[in-house]
C-alpha cells in the first residue's frame, strides 16, 4: 500500500511558487492499479518520485507498506560508466537477490548482446529504456511505478517479451501509471485521478476521470 496523508509539495521557480500538490490524500491498494492524468509540466514526475521515496513532501505524510519499484526510466541507481552486467549485479546485491539470476534475466529480456558488457553511458535512449525496464521487472515488486507509460523502443521482440512478463506480474502486483494521455491508462487501470492546479481529484472509474480531464484540457 501507498498512502498520501494531506501531502503538499511546491517549488520556487525563481519568480513564483509552483504548487504540485495541495493537501492531497489518497491510497493505492494492492490489487487495484490506478492512473493519474495530468497535463505536461504540472508535476506528474514529482508525484511518482514521491511515491517511490525519491522526493519528500513539504507537508503531510506518505506511508509505504509494500515493495515499491523505482519509477520506470529512472536512472539514478544506474552508474553510466559501468556496464549493464556490473550495474545489475550491484543492484541485485542491494536487494539481497541472486546476482546470477538478475544478470541472466536482464540479458535475456534486453537482447543487447555484446552491448550488455559495455558502459551504460554509451547506450542510445532506446537501449537505456530496455535495460531499466528489464531491471525493474527482474526485481519483482508489489507496486510498479510507471511515468508516461511503456518505454519508448522500436524493438518489437523486446516489446513482446516485456509485455508478456508485465502481464504475468500484474496477476500478483499493482501498477501506478501517470500520464498526460488517457489512452495510456486504459490497458492497465480501472480507476484514476486527475491532477489540476495542485488539486488531485480521485475517481472510482477511469471514465469519470477522463471526462473531467478532457473537459479541463480542451476547454
Amino acid at each position: 500500500m501507498i498512502e498520501f496523508r494531506n501531502v503538499s509539495k511546491s517549488f520556487w521557480t525563481g519568480t513564483q511558487r509552483k504548487v504540485i500538490l495541495d493537501r492531497a490524500s489518497f491510497r493505492v491498494e494492492l490489487g487495484h492499479s490506478i492512473g493519474i492524468l495530468a497535463p505536461n509540466g504540472t508535476g506528474k514526475t514529482t508525484v511518482i518520485n514521491m511515491m517511490a521515496g525519491l522526493e519528500k513532501p513539504n507537508e503531510g505524510e506518505i506511508v509505504r507498506t509494500s515493495r515499491i519499484s523505482f519509477p520506470l526510466g529512472f536512472m539514478g541507481g544506474v552508474v553510466p560508466k559501468h556496464t549493464a552486467t556490473e550495474n545489475c549485479r550491484y543492484i541485485a546485491r542491494l536487494y539481497a537477490l541472486d546476482p546470477d539470476y538478475i544478470e541472466a534475466f536482464c540479458r535475456y529480456l534486453c537482447g543487447l548482446e555484446e552491448y550488455f558488457d559495455m558502459p551504460v553511458g554509451t547506450y542510445s535512449q532506446g537501449m537505456k529504456a530496455r535495460f531499466t525496464f528489464a531491471l525493474m521487472l527482474a526485481l519483482e515488486f508489489d507496486i510498479y511505478l510507471i511515468d508516461e507509460g511503456m518505454p519508448s523502443t522500436t524493438d518489437v521482440e523486446f516489446n513482446r517479451k516485456a509485455g508478456s512478463i508485465l502481464k504475468d506480474r500484474l496477476k500478483t502486483s499493482t501498477l501506478v501509471v501517470v500520464s498526460h494521455q488517457a489512452d495510456t491508462l486504459e490497458k492497465f487501470c480501472r480507476s484514476a485521478g486527475v491532477l489540476l492546479n495542485g488539486k488531485l481529484h480521485m475517481f472510482d472509474t477511469l471514465e469519470e476521470a477522463k471526462r473531467l480531464y478532457e473537459y479541463e484540457t480542451q476547454s
